[in-house]
């Protein structure tokens, strides 16, 4: 058999996530990854130094401090944890994880192969325009734009703010911004949101080439013992975010747990932020696996139409033979044209179970733990814990 691969090589061209951008081709330049390593674990630790540990040093003696009587102290600061440590470090961290999944799955859609022959050509050319995508200057700059934007509200917020902290010190003739103020709203938080919209972009990129995927001629078959026509493969893909959902989430978890979670809340109240959070990660990923619904679906349509047809003709040849005619609506000529056919039985039972949403909760469920984890670590700081991870867990079994 002739491997689809060496017919057409261009349509295995690698789809690394984490590769290309004026971005990348920065930290290639400063040596901090090179085309065949992307140094994740080293970039963290710069990035992370960058946007949490300077402004630590820039605010000592007094951000060592744990004393909150007289101000937000840097150390007892959720929001700076959440997102200048763990996010940015999570943000980073992901890629080399993103980048080996989403190319595994490339790569299976390619060898399995669930692309058609007659569609060659489009899947290459929809991965050359993924890749253009990727590499995209306008989108970082975008990206960039809107992370200025977010550290210019953040410092207007600091001229309003009525209460001194490690960031600002209030008084009525007007706020004065610390030293380590500024340098997280000039490096900082700019930093936190590039990574972010970036990571998002990237991930939008990944899906739009999934959903001209999906529109292609797919050799998908009913009867797949994965009960996804053979495309079951994909419905896993977000789990290759878990790490990048983890950072997100603290960052979203502990603003809530600021502006939101002041008092104890009702567990109804967490339910819907919970809930609520849970439904917006989920419908990322949804976006370019519902686009595979519809093949699935006229797939199942169109087998169960055969195999119904089938499944009669096999039937009455099978009532024939016991009892010598067809009961209802007996033919000669029906007899004689019909001789042998084989019982669709099985291959019908298949087919009605098909499912035709690659969306699933077993599959979901660590990319799922990692939305709800740190809302679950915020919310039980104010609720019983046993509340909380029963919360937890039944989210996770809807």
């Amino acid at each position: 058999m002739t491997d689809i691969r060496n017919q057409n090589p261009e349509v295995t061209s690698d789809f690394l996530a984490s590769h290309g951008g004026p971005f990348y081709e920065l930290q290639h330049r400063l040596r901090l990854l090179h085309e065949h390593a992307l140094k994740t674990g080293q970039r963290a630790l710069i990035f992370i130094t960058l946007a949490w540990f300077i402004p630590l040093l820039l605010g000592l003696p007094q951000s060592l401090s744990l004393d909150t009587s007289s101000g937000l102290t840097y150390l007892a600061d959720l929001g700076v944890w959440s997102k200048f440590f763990i996010a940015v470090g999570a943000f980073v961290l992901s890629e080399q994880q993103i980048e080996k999944q989403l190319r595994k799955k490339l790569r299976q859609v390619i060898s399995a192969p669930i692309i058609a022959p007659t569609s060659f050509t489009a899947a290459a050319h929809a991965v050359n325009q993924a890749l253009q995508q990727r590499n995209s200057k306008v989108a970082e700059i975008i990206c960039l734009v809107i992370a200025i934007l977010a550290a210019m509200v953040a410092i207007r917020h600091q001229y309003t703010v009525e209460t001194s902290s490690w960031a600002v010190v209030a008084s009525p003739a007007g706020n004065t911004i610390t030293f380590a103020g500024w340098w997280t709203l000039i490096v900082s938080v700019p930093l936190f949101w590039f990574l972010a919209l970036r990571g998002v972009w990237r991930h939008f990129v990944w899906s739009i080439l999934l959903r001209k995927i999906a529109q292609m001629e797919l050799r998908l078959v009913s009867t797949h013992p994965d009960g996804k026509g053979g495309i079951g493969f994909l419905a896993d893909y977000p789990n290759a975010y878990m790490t990048f959902v983890f950072g997100i989430s603290c960052a979203v978890a502990a603003a809530v747990a600021k502006n939101v979670l002041q008092e104890t809340p009702p567990i109804s109240h967490l339910t819907m932020l919970m809930g609520g959070w849970l439904v917006i990660v989920l419908a990322l990923f949804a976006y370019p696996l519902s686009a595979f619904s519809k093949p699935l679906a006229e797939l199942k349509k169109a087998t169960m139409t055969r195999l119904t047809a089938q499944a009669t003709q096999f039937q009455r040849l099978t009532e024939r033979k016991l009892m010598g005619s067809n009961v209802v609506a007996d033919s000669a000529s029906e007899a004689e044209e019909v001789q042998d056919v084989t019982d669709p039985g099985k291959q019908y039972d298949a087919t009605r179970k098909l499912s035709t949403l690659l969306l699933n909760r077993s599959a979901l469920l660590p990319v799922s733990a990692a939305a709800l984890f740190p809302f679950a670590i915020v919310a039980a700081t104010r609720v019983p814990f046993k509340e909380v991870m029963s919360l937890v867990k039944k989210l996770l079994l809807l």
